[in-house]
Parts: structure tokens; sequence; C-alpha cells
């Protein structure tokens, strides 16, 4: 039934980046990890054996300073705050397969085996480091990049203080790899999404690439240079090295490395995609390892306008909208209501539209209606279909095409669009429930009430199915009420129509309207 089916049953592998144990998890936290799951859950649904990975980064100077002001060990420090972070996944529902620390034993084999693959490839030597390092970004930054303080310190274009640091350090010859990786972002004109960063990327690599510094003598918290344990591997050689960790490597005979590496996807934040685009292909094609197929930079939240920070006191607590709002129209909302890759604000007025409108009134009051028409005309169950009308036919039609003309938008991270292409079959739906008037054919034909009826509730059956990923508790309900197999609600069951006669639960509504209340 449902047009274009997918066939495609390889792996998918999707990773968040691992994340900062300095303090605790935010909303933007949050928004990486919804739409890696949203990925992984539809990819699951499409047949897809799928390894969706997120965790905690808890090596560096700044774990060490931040657990040494709490006047605590780095690893109970992080013991206690990467816990926050799995209880994030729970109360949002996230599907991760795996949850990565780098403080495991596993990633310590896994960083040193990379370190060792990068010199004997000759791409590492020891040599003196003089520059700008940022704390806070865990980053080297260049003279060029640096703007001076009204208090005469020097910052980063984050924002961040950086300091002179001079040490010996080891390097990897990035400077080497300006040319073949501009040539690798040509032949994989994917690898970097969207395109604005992508563009963004290739002109810092063409602007010229410096040898980087990968280890530091100054602290001591961190994983230990093979062969030379004053050292310490620099912070994001040692995070980015998880995204292999996790699927096995060093042993790259294993079933999961075999089965999921290279990762389809690396899900990150706009702030680290140099990171990710230009030192983590950099390392891997010198270690002659094959780099993941994309890599996709997402916007910031704004809060009612204004960019979130403590001093202005609106960073939003990851459980507060959950808790105001509910978690599906938590989910839906923040995947809705901007393209995805571009910055979005959290704002309450635009919260309670979605909910009151796209939710409740649209999907919402489709599904009850219909079924409550069901329930109430039809004996409880579902209603044999006579012959179909035009708008009958057309109206299956844009069901049935839904999930082929959605697919490629989710494979490109356009979360909105493909919210967008379901909500105009929600839309449609309820033009034809009001053009088919099923409530007056109970009084003059009744065979025709129940072909429409059928035609509702196979419309509500799919956009069920293929709403999941996006919203995890009203789609299941409303699977439940129609009383659909546990073990058909996967796209698979779009391919076969509703059975005539299956009894259905009395209906209730699984999106509420939002009452006006002070929301965040």
């Amino acid at each position: 039934m449902s047009g274009g089916e997918h066939t495609e049953t390889t792996p998918y592998y999707v990773t968040t980046p691992i994340y900062y144990v300095n303090d605790n998890p935010h909303i933007g936290h949050v928004y990486t990890t919804l739409a890696c799951d949203v990925l992984a859950r539809f990819m699951r649904l499409d047949g897809r054996r799928v390894k969706f990975l997120t965790g905690t980064d808890e090596h560096g100077q700044k774990v060490e300073r931040s657990a040494r002001a709490r006047g605590m060990d780095p690893q109970a420090f992080t013991d206690s705050i990467s816990q926050n972070f799995r209880k994030l996944s729970n109360a949002w529902d996230f599907s991760n397969d795996d949850f990565i620390r780098t403080t495991e034993d596993r990633h310590v084999r896994a960083c040193k085996d990379l370190w060792r693959r990068l010199a004997d490839a000759g791409q590492i030597y020891l040599d003196k480091y003089a520059g700008w390092y940022a704390v806070r970004d865990e980053a080297f930054h260049g003279e060029d990049e640096l703007t001076t303080g009204a208090d005469g310190n020097k910052y980063a274009p984050s924002g961040a203080q950086v300091d002179w640091v001079e040490e010996p350090s080891y390097f990897f010859r990035l400077s080497a790899w300006q040319d073949r990786l501009l040539e690798f972002y040509e032949a994989n004109p994917d690898f970097i999404g969207p395109e604005a960063r992508r563009n963004e990327v290739m002109s810092f690599v063409r602007g010229g690439l410096r040898d980087l510094s990968v280890s530091r003598t100054t602290f001591a918290w961190g994983i230990p240079v093979p062969d030379d344990p004053d050292h310490i591997m620099y912070v994001w050689l040692d995070a980015l090295t998880n995204y292999l960790t996790a699927v096995g490597y060093p042993d790259t005979n294993a079933e999961e490395y075999r089965a999921f590496w290279p990762a389809n996807l690396h899900m990150v934040g706009k702030d680290i995609l140099r990171f990710h685009a230009v030192y983590w292909p950099a390392f891997l094609l010198a270690a002659g390892i094959e780099p993941p197929h994309r890599v996709y930079a997402h916007g910031w939240w704004t809060v009612e306008g204004q960019k979130m920070s403590k001093s202005l006191g609106n960073v939003i607590d990851p459980y507060t909208p959950v808790d105001t709002y509910g978690l599906d129209q938590t989910r839906y909302f923040m995947l809705r209501e901007v393209p995805f890759g571009n910055d979005g604000d959290f704002s309450h007025r635009a919260m309670v539209n979605r909910i009151n409108n796209d939710l409740a009134n649209d999907f919402g009051n489709l599904a009850q209606r219909s079924l409550s028409m069901i329930y109430k005309n039809c004996g409880g169950a579902i209603p044999g279909p006579d012959a179909y009308t035009e708008a009958d036919r057309a109206m299956l039609d844009s069901v049935d095409g839904l999930l082929a003309r959605i697919r490629p938008e989710i494979e490109r991270q356009a979360f909105n669009r493909a919210l967008e292409a379901i909500w105009d079959v929600v839309a449609q739906a309820n033009r034809y429930v009001d053009e088919m008037a099923p409530w007056a054919l109970r009084k003059t034909d009744t065979v025709r009430m129940g072909t429409v009826l059928y035609v509702l509730a196979e419309v509500v059956r799919q956009l069920a199915i293929i709403t999941q990923p996006f919203m995890t508790k009203g789609p299941a309900a409303l699977l439940d009420q129609i009383q659909q197999p546990q073990d058909a609600r996967d796209f698979a069951a779009l391919a076969t129509r509703l059975e005539p006669d299956r009894a259905i639960r009395k209906p209730q509504g699984v999106f509420p309207r939002y009452v006006e209340s002070e929301g965040l």
C-alpha cells in the first residue's frame, strides 16, 4: 500500500557527541540526542539494524578543575555527572543502544591503539607547544582568531578566555592533510551538513592548517600517551575515538565493527564542527581508517529571543519543558518549529501554538472524532469498506505515499520538512472528514458512512505508525486504541490494509489542549 517500500537492510550507526561532564545537562544536549533518537527509531521501523550511541566525555583540564572546585576526586565527580546524562535518556525516552564513558577500560585501549597507529605511520612527532589555549573549549587558537577584552585578557571566538601555554607536546601532522581533506570534501559532498556549515569548514581548511598539539603535560586527568606517561592525550583525540570504541575497535574483525563502521552520521552542535569535520577525518585517514559518511551540525536554541546563559538565568533545565508541556509535545515542537540546522527560539507562545493547533486541533481531533464515530456507530469495530470514490482513493493514495515522501527528508536530517509532509496529510484528512460528513451519512447512507470511516481509520493507523519516531506516547496510544498488534507497528505494516471487523477500544484523546499558565 505505501508506495516506494524501502528495502534497505544495511546497518545504521548514529552518534551524538559525547557530552562534557564539567556541568549538568541542559536543553542543548537534549536537542542533539533527540535528533539522533528520531533517526534511530525511524531506521529501526524501516527495517534497519541500528546502533545509537551517546555518552560522556570525562577527561581534560576543565573536568579536573571542576572536580577540584567541588572538593572531589575527578573520577567520583565524573561518576556523578555522567549519571545525570543517563537519567536524561530515561526522562526523554531516548532509545540509545550504548552509553559510553571515556574513563572505561575499553575506551582507553582504543585510544592507545589509535595513537600507536598514528605514530607508526609517522603522523606524530615530539616538539614544544607555545600558544594560546582555552581551557573552557579545550581548544588551541591562533593569534588571528583572538580578541582582546576590556579587562586586557584575550578571548577565543566562543568567548572563552585563553591562556598562553608553553610545554613539551606531541604534534599531529595536520598541515600535511590540508589538500587531502579538501579532496575528500569534494569527493564526498554530503560529508558535512548543512551546506552552509560545509562551506565554512572548507573555507577554514583552505585558509591553512597548522600541525595540532595532541598531548599535554600540565595536568594529569586523561589517558597517558603510550610509552610516555608524562604526556596526557589531547582531550579531543581521546573523545573523538569513542565512536570507534563503541563498535569494538581496536578489534577491526569484531562483528559490530564490520557491521557499523564507518558511522552513518555524527550529530553535533555547530560549535564543535571543526573537531569532527577537520581533525577527526584527518586522524582517521592518517591511521588508515575510513571516515564516517556524514557529520551534521545543528543550530542553537535561544529562549524568548535571548541567548541562553547562566548570567541571564534563562538556561532551560531539560526536565522543565517535559514537566510543563508533556514529552510528546516538547519532542514535536523542537523538531517542527525550525529547520534543523538553523538556530531556534524556545518560546512559550510558540510551544502552546504547536500543542493546541498541530497536536490537539489537527492530529488529535482527527483521531478522536474518527475513532469515536466508529466506536459509537459501528458496534465498536472497524467497518468494512464498500466501493471507493475518487475522494476516498485520493485520501488513501496520499497516506500510502507518505513514507516514501518523508524518507529522504529524514535521511538528510530535514525533520521539520518531514513533519510538514505528515501534517499535510493530517490537514487533508480533516478536510476529507468535513466534506464526507459521516455524521450526516449515518442518517442517509450507512454503507457509505462505513466506507468513509474505514478510510479514516486507515489514515489514522498509518499516521500513528509513521509518527512513532517523533513522539513516543501518543502514537502508541492510538495504535493501542485500534488494537494494532505490537509486532505489526513497524513500517512494513503499512504495506497491508487495516482489516475490517477489528474491535477497537473506547477512544481517548491523546493530545490534550494546553491550558494557559506561566509556562517556562
